[in-house]
């Protein structure tokens, strides 16, 4: 599959704008702060309904704007799919082909996206909260259900949280979040479960090809409890360590147990490389996660996901930049970068090239 167009409307800088695209290649490149990020965001939010930037929909609305609107045209088995996402007055409306989507959840699995940006590239050695949103925002893609388990859960740790911080606990109301609680933070655990497990086999070859077989990437499932085999084993076990934390919780407020406190673990060669490995270590486990993203997707769905690349090349050297280019021969591909470099010329035969300025976008000639 691959992207057609966008049209904007007042969103972020830009305030109003088509723009069509090649099917393989698209370099965007201009100044710092012109709107280069802004434009690739509102490519992402075809995928997942929202953006990669924030969790507030209200920050894509231009400046001194009511409402925004973006509007795409993708090619998927050779069929036009079209979506238009708006936000104002009236919240959020998405339309699929002309028809208004009862849920956002009905967005997904129609248009597969991987955003890569110098925020990824710290994904190895950042906080924990990193590399859960990882693992979800590739999960919600590829699992509406999982999208679905991950909302209720979130919203029951919310008001679990808030019960704990009253003066006064209603301890029958505790229980039935506990029970609640127990049951979608154990389908989370178990979607986690199989999908690192997967990504794990990917990322060993993907790694070792990076380095041309010097080191390989074991990646693993860090959860807050035990993992079981049967969701209701899960559901029993984490319910019994929610409650066994109970006074713990109480002391401090807060909710201990539950997949809001789950990791990846990086190794290489049984080092961890979150706290110990070299910043090339860390870039190429970073790749190695995203080229197995892309691959997940492919295997999963049968469609090759579209990649979005924002001015992450020049944070990498040009063995990985030639490695990451060189992959992506069958997706499509758009690049961010502040000037058209004669390497990335050299390696970008083909496709498209953009100079944005000021919420501006003209196409431009690449020789």
């Amino acid at each position: 599959m691959y992207l057609k167009k966008i049209e904007l409307k007042n969103f972020r800088n830009y305030e109003k704008q088509e723009i069509l695209f090649d099917e393989k290649i698209n370099i965007i490149t201009g100044k710092n702060a012109q709107g280069k990020t802004n434009l690739l965001e509102s490519l992402y939010i075809m995928s997942l309904g929202k953006s990669f930037r924030t969790n507030r929909d209200i920050d894509m609305i231009g400046f001194g704007k009511d409402y925004f609107r973006a509007k795409s045209t993708s090619i998927k088995d050779g069929r036009e799919l079209e979506i238009e996402i708006s936000i104002g007055k009236e919240g959020k409306i998405i339309k699929i082909n002309g028809s208004k989507a009862e849920r956002n959840i009905d967005i997904l699995e129609n248009v597969f996206m991987v955003v890569f940006s110098p925020e990824d590239l710290k994904i190895v050695k950042e906080e924990p909260e990193k590399r859960r949103r990882f693992i979800d925002r590739e999960l919600c893609q590829l699992k509406p259900v999982y999208y679905k388990n991950l909302g209720r859960y979130k919203k029951i740790l919310h008001q679990r949280n808030s019960l704990l911080k009253q003066q006064e606990i209603n301890e029958d109301l505790l229980s039935v979040w506990d029970e609640n609680l127990a049951e979608y933070g154990a389908k989370i655990i178990q979607e986690r479960s199989r999908f690192i497990e997967k990504l794990s086999e990917i990322g060993k070859d993907i790694s070792k090809s990076i380095t041309n077989g010097k080191e390989m990437l074991e990646i693993s499932y860090e959860a807050n409890v035990d993992k079981k085999e049967s969701l209701d084993e899960q559901i029993y076990y984490l319910k019994k360590a929610i409650r066994k934390n109970i006074k713990y919780d109480i002391f401090r407020r807060n909710t201990s147990v539950g997949p809001h406190k789950d990791d990846l673990k990086l190794s290489i060669e049984g080092i961890d490389i979150r706290r110990f490995g070299s910043q090339g270590q860390q870039r190429t486990a970073a790749l190695s996660l995203k080229l197995a993203e892309i691959e997940m997707i492919k295997e999963e769905t049968g469609v090759s996901p579209i990649l979005l690349l924002d001015d992450v090349l020049s944070e990498l050297d040009q063995e990985r930049q030639r490695f990451l280019i060189g992959y992506m021969d069958e997706i499509q591909i758009f690049i961010t970068t502040t000037e058209l470099n004669k390497e990335l010329k050299k390696n970008m035969l083909e496709g498209k090239a953009f100079f944005v300025e000021n919420g501006k976008v003209t196409e431009m000639e690449k020789n």
